[in-house]
């Protein structure tokens, strides 16, 4: 029941509209950047964290910090029952109201859902156009994540708030529902975790569930989807008639894990199967590149291929040194478990002996800083924001010679105004490189060539 409330409150805090900045027009100007000239071809997107101001959905900036690390938690759970192959045990139950499609309602009534990644407060947003003529949708964008889909009216059911008007369906030439005996269809529950249905119209639907007890129900759809000047016909995506839960003011989510029908597999054919992207600071933009990179740039560690989920980007961490030493732990305790590297997972999560060889040589090289309690999951605290404390350098080193070289902003978050911890904590069932340690570094995923590389000053 706490933990219910717990969601309510941060579902209230999410939808409550952001206090004004002065002159935030001309600040977020000074910020944006022509990512068009990252190299010659593809497509590139800005990109926004979601507690930025100049977002164009950002989460409140009063939302505690306490309710970032639960739905955190939750999204680590929920990576962690994929990894399992544990399915959840909630079952839906959705009463439509009697103007809703009976297909729609009838078809999705007590079916045991899998669960996804927990989505919204830890993830990137950016804008995505769809239909003919073309509008853009704000859109958390999750590596974790298979299924594309946004908000679609009349809402049949639900609809959260969001930023900007619903797609309306009727409003474009190119749009086309998807029928039940496509093979879109067919091949939804990989995409989903979730089995796919049929409305009494013979209209495939999706049901597309996240960790946190968010969910998206509709109709597999198929439209233009377009990014600035460039489109592309018959894309495969979600038009939502139900999306309750914690998704903050996005239209929806694009999915870039691995699977045929996630945006990078469908936009392969013409781009490549490759994507880029900084993830930037709460105070910088950054980008998201479909397509082509300059592969010279980067340092390079080899995806790992792993049974435990095939959609999700799987490497290998090798070492850690503090100050320019090894932590104290065997080289084995790396691989202890599978590492996963995520965008939407806010702390990274480590290795029971790495982590706590990690809290105790992080606090030795700053035992000149007053120590704080522990916050919620963090337990490694000073006294102080990250900019003012002085912080060890700080390197995580993948197999092939790739390395993060953390700045004290990749090491440490502020958790209030008088608090900074140390952004990592113990792993359950796999680690998880998480996006505050990507934070300003450009990261290349090459799917094609099975690599994934790092480059730093990525959002500069």
């Amino acid at each position: 029941m706490a933990l219910h409330l717990l969601h309510l409150l941060a579902f209230s805090l999410l939808l409550a509209v952001a206090t004004p900045i002065r002159d935030i027009t001309d600040v977020c100007s000074s910020q944006i950047k022509d990512f068009q000239y990252l190299n010659s071809t593809g497509l590139h997107l800005e990109l926004h964290h979601p507690r930025s101001p100049c977002s164009p959905a950002p989460i409140p900036a009063d939302l505690p910090f306490t309710a970032v690390l639960t739905h955190d938690d939750a999204r680590i759970s929920s990576l962690a029952a994929r990894l399992a192959k544990t399915p959840s045990a909630r079952a839906t139950s959705l009463d439509a109201d009697a103007d809703a499609d009976a297909g729609l309602a009838g078809s999705l009534a007590s079916v045991p859902l899998s669960p996804g990644a927990s989505v919204g407060v830890g993830n990137y947003v950016t804008r995505m156009g769809l239909g003919t003529p073309a509008t853009q949708y704000v859109m958390v964008v999750d590596t974790g994540s298979s299924f594309t889909w946004l908000q679609c009216s009349p809402c049949l059911v639900s609809c959260h708030r969001q930023s900007g008007p619903v797609f309306n369906p009727k409003s474009s030439s190119t749009y086309a529902s998807v029928g039940c005996s496509a093979q879109q269809c067919s091949d939804l529950p990989s995409a989903t975790l979730n089995p796919s249905a049929c409305s009494s119209s013979n209209v495939c639907i999706y049901q597309a569930s996240y960790g946190d007890s968010s969910f998206s129900f509709g109709y597999l759809s198929k439209d233009t989807v377009s990014f600035g000047s460039t489109s592309l016909p018959n894309f495969y995506y979600g038009c939502g008639q139900d999306n309750e839960g914690l998704f903050g003011r996005s239209a929806g989510l694009i999915g870039l894990a691995r699977n045929k029908l996630s945006l990078l597999y469908q936009l392969a054919p013409s781009l490549g199967y490759s994507f880029t992207y900084c993830l930037p600071s709460s105070s910088s933009s950054g980008y998201l590149s479909l397509g082509s990179y300059n592969p010279g740039q980067y340092s390079y560690t080899p995806m790992v291929s792993s049974s435990l989920d095939d959609s999700l980007y799987f490497i290998k961490l090798s070492g850690m040194t503090v100050a320019g030493n090894p932590l104290s732990v065997s080289s084995s305790a790396y691989s202890s478990l599978p590492t996963i590297i995520d965008s939407g997972t806010v702390i990274t999560r480590l290795p029971t002996s790495v982590y706590s060889a990690l809290s105790k040589a992080v606090a030795a090289a700053m035992k000149g800083t007053s120590r704080a309690s522990a916050y919620s999951i963090l337990d490694t605290c000073f006294k102080g924001q990250v900019s003012r404390v002085s912080a060890p350098a700080v390197t995580m080193s993948f197999a092939g010679g790739a390395a993060l070289k953390l700045s004290a902003q990749n090491l440490l978050v502020d958790v209030d105004d008088s608090t900074t911890c140390l952004a990592f904590a113990p792993a359950r069932s796999a680690a998880i490189i998480g996006n505050t340690q990507q934070q300003t570094f450009s990261v290349v995923y090459d799917v094609k060539s099975s690599r994934i590389g790092f480059a730093a000053g990525g959002c500069s």
